[in-house]
């Protein structure tokens, strides 16, 4: 991240210089690094989460959850990523590392409500990349991450951010005026900004920037896109970021997929939700 940038020739210090957020993860953040790298061993992935007693034991007990629903339980972290595969990791690394994160604002309701649709929108995601074949692990990553600085927001003044969240009604996409008002920075631009400082794979910056813009039916998908029809998703199935958020019914959106994408989903939104909701319970009782 670049200190100050340069507008008509004055130096202008960005908001985001002044914002001091708590580091993510480094188990996290290194396996995220780490998982695609051809050279790298799975001993490796597990001496290095392993470093970690605690992460470690979350990362085995929901390698076991019905979130993955392994055919045969771990006992080991090395056992956990030679089931899984090393990019399954990536995405339970990111979910536990994002979830510790939240620390103690966990308690309040409305982090509550940004981490369950974060992990929605993964769960989504990851179905949508199967039927597009697209990667389904770098989806669900994607969808993890890509409300990230929403995260660093709620970390940073968490009753207030709260506070918004709560009394908010609208569009998904005008709370981020609300954002720049209240921290004279918006959930994207500071996401944009902390894939940047936490060294995070660069091909996580748009997604996490840019999964607001608008998508055109029929246009090819990139992951950008697949990412906000997600989110929308997400939002109409139950899973809404904040309790005021407008939402699309669900067979309209259906309607927006192509037909090989459509196919894989449920006939209602009732019954997606109800899915997504065992699976995020499985990862909450943990």
């Amino acid at each position: 991240m670049e200190e100050i940038e340069r507008r008509s020739g004055k130096i202008i210090t960005p908001p985001w210089a002044h914002l001091r957020l708590p580091p993510f993860s480094r188990v996290a953040l290194r396996v995220l690094q780490l998982a695609n790298d051809e050279n790298v061993q799975l001993h490796q992935l597990s001496e290095l989460i392993s470093s970690d007693p605690a992460f470690a034991s979350e990362v085995l007990t929901i390698a076991n959850s019905l979130l993955y629903a392994p055919r045969f339980p771990a006992s080991s972290i090395l056992q956990a990523i030679a089931v899984l595969g090393a990019n399954n990791l990536q995405g339970l690394c990111i979910t536990v590392g994002t979830r510790a994160y939240l620390g103690k604002t966990m308690n309040l309701p409305a982090m509550k409500a940004i981490w369950r649709h974060n992990l929605a929108c993964a769960l989504i995601a990851e179905q949508l990349a199967s039927a597009g074949f697209m990667d389904k692990d770098i989806a669900y990553t994607s969808g993890v991450l890509h409300d990230i600085g929403r995260l660093a927001l709620a970390v940073l003044q968490p009753k207030e951010y709260a506070q918004l969240l709560s009394s908010f009604v609208g569009s998904p996409f005008a709370i981020l005026e609300e954002e720049q008002k209240l921290f004279g920075w918006n959930h994207s631009e500071a996401g944009r900004n902390l894939i940047t400082d936490w060294k995070l794979p660069p091909e996580f910056e748009p997604i996490v920037a840019e999964h607001h813009l608008a998508w055109v039916k029929d246009s090819s998908w990139d992951m950008k896109e697949l990412i906000h029809v997600s989110c929308r998703m997400a939002d109409t199935t139950g899973f809404a970021a904040f309790p005021g958020c407008e939402t699309t019914p669900y067979a309209e959106l259906l309607d927006e997929l192509p037909a090989r994408e459509r196919r894989i989903f449920h006939t209602t939104a009732e019954s997606l939700s109800a899915e997504i909701s065992m699976k995020i319970e499985a990862v909450e009782t943990t």
